[in-house]
């Protein structure tokens, strides 16, 4: 039987792929702070994504924002008793790292998010010319 800190890091690491993070323990170190983590070493990420120590409270629930999940289904691996029903998912998913450059654009001033689709607009036409 697997020690439940080899199954958190089991989820961890799925987690981080489906949400479109790189496994590497610097970058998520530097991102913690930002969802109101604990500040942690690239050593303990480390420990954390090799099943050999699970973070304190505050840092998964961190790590749960930042990849959008729920705190619960990150370290147990199912979401907490009485939870509220979800309707079924929709076949299209953004990835973590997509959604949170989503809501960075939509809180930006109207003149800048008008920058920003301008340039994505040159990109695209630059992409269709190949």
């Amino acid at each position: 039987m697997k020690s439940e800190q080899a199954l958190f890091g089991e989820r961890f690491r799925a987690a981080l792929k489906s949400a479109g993070y790189p496994e590497s323990p610097s970058e998520i170190s530097r991102l913690l702070p930002r969802f109101e983590g604990d500040p942690a070493t690239p050593q303990a990420v480390s420990s954390w994504l090799h099943g050999k120590s699970i973070p304190r409270a505050r840092s998964i629930r961190a790590l749960a924002a930042m990849l959008l999940m729920d705190p619960a289904t990150l370290q147990y691996g199912h979401a907490a008793l009485g939870a509220k029903v979800r309707e079924s998912q929709i076949a299209f998913r953004v990835n973590a790292r997509d959604q949170h450059a989503i809501d960075a654009f939509i809180a930006l001033p109207a003149r800048k998010r008008k920058l920003v689709r301008d340039f994505i607009d040159t990109l695209s036409e630059t992409e269709k010319k190949r």
